[in-house]
């Protein structure tokens, strides 16, 4: 059997960080949870880890060593102009939500991903 878990994140601005990766992930606040120095976010149907975010003094320092790969176009096998359309597609909406772009990653001339930023400065891709 599985052990249930939950990601731990510090942040500067908490409820603003989790309401952001609320948006992206299709998440809710964690009913109950209500904390001036946290937020917490839950998969609605149950079935995703919650993820936590907690305020901490000292802001990022470093490239993250742990981030969240947002599968949007599914698993594979991929209709490929489809799966970049709804990679893209996303990242609109996650700029338009505070995400800030990096770069497109390609592998032998083909799009792989797009490298993106949260509106804290972590790291993250669209896949």
């Amino acid at each position: 059997m599985a052990t249930h878990w939950t990601l731990g994140c510090d942040a500067t601005d908490p409820h603003a960080l989790a309401a952001f990766w609320a948006q992206a992930l299709g998440y809710v606040s964690e009913p109950g949870y209500d904390e001036p120095d946290g937020a917490s976010i839950v998969d609605p149907d149950g079935v995703g880890p919650a993820i936590g975010f907690l305020r901490v003094p000292e802001g990022k320092a470093a490239k993250n060593r742990v981030h969240l790969d947002l599968r949007v176009a599914g698993e594979p096998p991929w209709d490929s102009g489809e799966r970049e359309r709804l990679i893209r597609a996303k990242a609109e909406q996650l700029l338009s939500a505070g995400a800030i772009y990096v770069r497109e990653q390609t592998y032998g001339g083909t799009f792989g991903h797009l490298v993106m930023l949260d509106p804290e400065g972590n790291e993250f891709c669209v896949a």
